[in-house]
Formats: structure tokens, sequence, C-alpha cells
């Protein structure tokens, strides 16, 4: 099954986008290559540009708070293990500590290092990072991988306690609600949605094997699933065929 998601605001916009670099750095770092090491300093400056939102950081401050506050209400509740409970409130306080106590927003460290700006500078013109252009991180990615992996690690530490906190907020938020199945009649799909709840996220999974392309709208009253078919010139075009698939919207 592959799965699609669509935001329904733009702080969970941004979180997605976080999430998505933070992922491409955790597989980038590990690897021997200095192309992939390239790409790794590269997603790291994307990273600081998607966080550069003054408001990002004090947005996820809140989040965590009011989950901590959700979860704190089930104490005393007979149906919840109280250990369990503590063990994650104790989760959120840590992520909540780390990124308040972060200086700044995410990667603020990083600005002052002279030689990285200057490579970042650089990264948005094409071919800008070319030897002769940047000879000293030309020098660099000749180092030993090793070297090249602790500096990376060195580098995306002042990143992580904004890594920790998105991955864990978007978490709660998609297990918040189950998935349920449905049928797009003619390749299209409408729900109105009920006013008593403030969706967030919703999250599609269709099988690959329909061989049609999910194009997803939605605002805080209705949700819009039109699918589509890849003809041989590469153009998406409308498919009338009746298809199954999950979905979940996330509150």
């Amino acid at each position: 099954m592959i799965l699609y998601e669509y935001p329904f605001n733009e702080r969970i916009r941004t979180y997605l986008r976080l999430e998505h670099l933070f992922r491409r750095l955790g597989e980038l770092v590990p690897s021997d290559s200095a192309l992939q090491h390239h790409f790794a300093l590269l997603t790291m400056f994307d990273i600081m540009d998607v966080a550069g939102r003054a408001d990002l950081k004090s947005e996820a401050l809140r989040d965590l708070d009011k989950q901590k506050a959700v979860f704190n209400g089930y104490r005393g509740n007979p149906a919840i293990q109280e250990s369990l409970l503590d063990a994650f409130v104790e989760q959120l306080d840590r992520a909540f500590q780390s990124l308040n106590n972060a200086a700044g927003k995410a990667g603020q460290a990083l600005t002052d290092n002279e030689w990285l700006m200057s490579i970042r500078s650089r990264a948005g013109i094409p071919a800008g990072t070319c030897e002769f252009d940047l000879p000293a991180y030309h020098a660099w990615q000749h180092h030993a991988p090793a070297e090249r992996r602790a500096d990376l690690q060195r580098w995306a530490t002042s990143l992580s306690p904004l890594a920790e906190a998105v991955y864990l907020l978007l978490k709660l938020l998609r297990d918040a609600d189950m998935p349920y199945r449905v049928i797009a009649t003619g390749g299209q799909f409408q729900q109105t949605l009920p006013q008593s709840r403030s969706f967030q996220l919703l999250r599609l999974r269709i099988d690959p094997s329909l061989n049609v392309v999910p194009e997803i709208s939605g605002n805080r009253l209705m949700v819009s699933v039109r699918l589509m078919r890849q003809d041989e010139q590469g153009h998406l075009q409308p498919s009338t065929d009746d298809a199954p698939f999950e979905l979940t919207l996330c509150a």
C-alpha cells in the first residue's frame, strides 16, 4: 500500500516537511560516500530554511504542553496503566525541556560557523560548490568517511531537539484515529467533516496495483479525493473506475 498524507493547516504542513528532511538526513549521514555527505549537508541547510519561521518553536512547545495536559487528564482512569502513562508523559516533558533549552531557531549554532555559511551561500547556485569555488569544502570531502560523519553528527546536534519534538507530535496525531475503508465511485470521493472535531491530517493508503494517483484537497468542512491515471506522455488524466482505499482523518 502507498501512503499519502495531506495536512489541513500550515503548522502540520511544516511538521511534515521537517520530518521528511530529518528522515533523509538520518539515511545520508551513516553513509561512507562523500556525495551522500554533501547532500546530508544540503539537507541540514534545508531544515534551517524550513525551521526559520519565528513562531515555529513556540508552536511546537505549545503543542507538546497541550499533549502533556491531555495525557495527565487520564490519571486515575482504571483503564489506563499508570506506569505507561508516566513513561509517556516523561517523554513529552523531556522533548519539551530539550526544545525549550535550545537557543534560538533550529540550527542557530550553525550560523556562527563561517565556513558552513560560505557553503550554504553557494549551495543555491547551480554547481556553486565546485572545487574552484570552495577549495576548503572540496578538501573536506576527501577526509576519511568517519571524520566527515563525526562532523555531520556534531553539526546536526543543534537540530535534534526539534527533530524529537516533530517525530513525537506527528506520532501522536497519526495514532489518534483509526483507518476505515471507502470507495471512490467513478474515481471521485467526497466526505463532509463533522464540526465537532478539528481535523489536522488526512492519511490515505491505496493499492499500487490500481495504478492511480490521488489528488487530495480539503478544509475544515469537507475533504475531496480525485483519482488520476498517468498517460503515456506523463500527463495525469481523471480515472473513472471505482477504487477502494483506506482513509484516516486525524484530529
